[in-house]
């Protein structure tokens, strides 16, 4: 299990620089459908990592990311 979650987190943490990075150079607009499915999927992955390795304040900033992809997602649903 903790190779599986170290895996999952680094891509996770990939994936949340990635969306950042393609957002601050333009690449990708931060209301996108990409961007927020990045930062989803990346909270995701960095959330159980630090979950198995109950880093709880981490885990708590993931939920958090989560929930703002996630409306931003339903937002963009519904537009």
């Amino acid at each position: 299990m903790e190779i599986f979650a170290q895996i999952v987190g680094w891509i996770g943490a990939f994936l949340v620089v990635l969306a950042y990075f393609l957002v601050s150079y333009k690449k990708v607009q931060g209301d996108s459908m990409v961007y927020q499915l990045m930062n989803l999927v990346g909270a995701i992955g960095v959330g159980i990592n630090t979950s198995y390795q109950e880093a709880w304040p981490s885990f708590a900033i993931q939920i958090v990311w989560g929930i703002i992809a996630i409306v931003a997602l339903v937002k963009g649903v519904k537009r």
